[in-house]
């Protein structure tokens, strides 16, 4: 079939690994030194790995390839999962290893008399939507909160109120400079996503953030309960 899909130059490629690295559905690996798209059937043709390479060495094009196999994406990512839950050490940056975080709900005479004993309500790694992987076993079955960074310093109960059975994934589209919608995208579409929160501040910028979750929702073509919620600068939620 013919359809869009990334083309990697090699004469400018420097081999540094970075769309590898960017590329969640495991579609590029670095061979002899040059990134190359070995696995034709796992490129969705969004282009995550084109803002990241340093060299401008990816772009698109369209041409006879094998068509999108998500279900093979999927069996790839969860045994890679798997694999590296089971390794005590992994390779790349430690800070960007995806990961399930289990959290036990207090009993009534457990949780702490006073407010100022706060419990973390975190439940993944990581959590920035640049670093999120678009498929984790967390995702399935999952309430999604999609946050501005900035909410969780604002509001003062951020944990309690809107990460509690919760998965995570916050970010500022004025900072990344980033148009998040084609990565959340992904994600409600690999997963079985059961609502989405979007908790953002007053500010002007974090309507990029809502636009893109709202994006996100309409193009995953999936019917999901989703909410906004405002927050303002002195930490209230706005009606």
């Amino acid at each position: 079939m013919i359809r869009k899909i990334i083309r990697i130059d090699k004469e400018k490629c420097n081999g540094c690994g970075a769309c590898a690295a960017a590329c969640h559905e495991g579609a590029i690996d670095i061979i002899d030194g040059k990134a190359e798209l070995v696995r034709e059937h796992f490129c969705d043709g969004l282009g995550d790995c084109l803002p990241e390479c340093p060299t401008g060495a990816i772009s698109f094009e369209e041409r006879e390839a094998p068509e999108y196999d998500e279900e093979a994406v999927k069996k790839a990512q969860m045994k890679l999962f798997a694999k590296n839950q089971a390794r005590s050490t992994h390779t790349g940056c430690p800070g960007s290893k995806s990961m399930q975080i289990q959290r036990q709900e207090l009993s009534e005479t457990e949780k702490p008399f006073s407010p100022a004993i706060q419990v973390s309500r975190l439940q993944n790694w990581p959590v920035q939507i640049k670093l999120a992987p678009v498929s984790a076993p967390y995702f399935n079955g999952a309430k999604l909160l999609i946050a501005a960074d900035c909410t969780a310093y604002a509001y003062a109960g951020f944990h309690q109120d809107f990460m509690r059975n919760k998965v995570t994934l916050i970010g500022c589209p004025k900072l990344d400079q980033a148009d998040y919608s084609e990565k959340l995208t992904a994600i409600i579409q690999n997963n079985s996503i059961q609502s989405v929160t979007i908790v953002r501040m007053e500010v002007p910028c974090c309507g990029g953030l809502e636009m893109a979750a709202k994006k996100a929702l309409q193009n995953s073509g999936k019917f999901i309960p989703w909410q906004v919620v405002t927050i303002s600068i002195d930490g209230k939620i706005m009606e």
